[in-house]
């Protein structure tokens, strides 16, 4: 596994990363992080919903105070944690940012690996409105396999909805876990008409991670946001999506011919207001004041495409702290 590990200093600055034309940095030994500032590591770094063979779908691990948390849960979530030397049964809790499927896709397997491995902790879900709906979905999806369970005649039932609670979430909700104080704020990801009904059922949600060592904001996917600024104030280390949306509209383009150009344009646009580019990135950072950034949710040119070198230049040119774009299993 490529560590990627940020020191936690009394300035709390992010020494592991060099500069902003490398794309690695010198892995720092995992004692060399406070206990105090829990550790992140970038399970799954690919934008969806478009599978690539290098990375898998948005998922995180955050381990704090002995807790483990998923934030996110894309598809292939739980062989991404046994890379990092963890099984489904072991995790606390999930938090999911909005209920787009590349975010939700592998809560399927976690649910279920979770019962067949007998989980003995509660598993608590937090996430947005919708998320209570989603999870009775799933448990419903569980039942035929769980009556079933190993075909055993005789052996005693087994609930598999025992131990799995739901918190959902909205702008402006806060929490204190087992010492990590949780602030949440509702981003631009979704552009529903203020007021209407789709506007109150769901919001997109961006999370900051308040630890005694440091403080860590997830922004979820999000187009520019004043609110998630506001949330990244003076925060330690900012994880943030961020897409080539030219790059990705001209791929769909090339795939599909006969798109009519209004289309395509329609496309960019919603793109454009729903995620963030380079531009945006660094303009985010800066206007928060964050003390390091860490690119994720990544759909762009890869690294050995002179593109991904100007990403950075591009997101330099507006926040002069460090920034590096994320692989999957890295740890900071």
């Amino acid at each position: 596994m490529r560590l990627m590990q940020i020191v936690i200093a009394s300035a709390v600055a992010l020494a592991a990363i060099p500069g902003h034309s490398k794309h690695h940095a010198e892995a720092p030994s995992e004692d060399a992080v406070a206990a105090d500032a829990g550790k992140w590591i970038t399970l799954g770094t690919r934008g969806g919903p478009v599978t690539i063979p290098t990375r898998s779908q948005p998922a995180n691990l955050l381990e704090f105070n002995g807790k483990k948390y998923l934030v996110d849960v894309g598809d292939g979530a739980a062989g991404q944690l046994s890379k990092a030397n963890m099984q489904t049964a072991m995790l606390d809790g999930v938090f999911i940012s909005h209920l787009h499927f590349d975010h939700t896709g592998g809560l399927a397997a976690i649910l279920g690996l979770r019962f067949q491995t007998n989980a003995r902790q509660t598993l608590t879900i937090y996430g947005p409105p919708g998320t209570q709906q989603l999870v009775d979905g799933l448990l419903d999806s569980m039942t035929p396999g769980a009556t079933a369970n190993y075909g055993v005649p005789g052996a005693p039932p087994k609930d598999h909805r025992a131990g799995i609670e739901v918190v959902e979430l909205r702008d402006g909700a806060k929490a204190d876990l087992d010492g990590m104080k949780l602030s949440v704020r509702s981003n631009t990801h979704y552009s529903f008409i203020p007021g209407s009904d789709l506007a109150k059922r769901f919001q997109a949600l961006s999370y900051r991670f308040d630890m005694p060592g440091r403080s860590i904001v997830y922004t979820g996917d999000t187009g520019p946001s004043s609110a998630v600024e506001e949330l990244a104030k003076d925060a330690d280390l900012l994880v943030v999506e961020m897409m080539d949306v030219p790059l990705i509209v001209a791929a769909v383009v090339r795939n599909n011919p006969k798109l009519p150009a209004p289309a395509a344009k329609n496309m960019e646009s919603h793109l454009t207001k729903h995620h963030l580019l380079p531009k945006d990135v660094g303009e985010m950072a800066a206007r928060a004041g964050v003390k390091a950034v860490v690119v994720t949710h990544f759909a762009g040119a890869e690294p050995g495409n002179p593109k991904f070198f100007e990403y950075l230049k591009t997101i330099a040119e507006y926040y002069k702290g460090p920034v590096i774009i994320a692989n999957d299993m890295d740890v900071y």
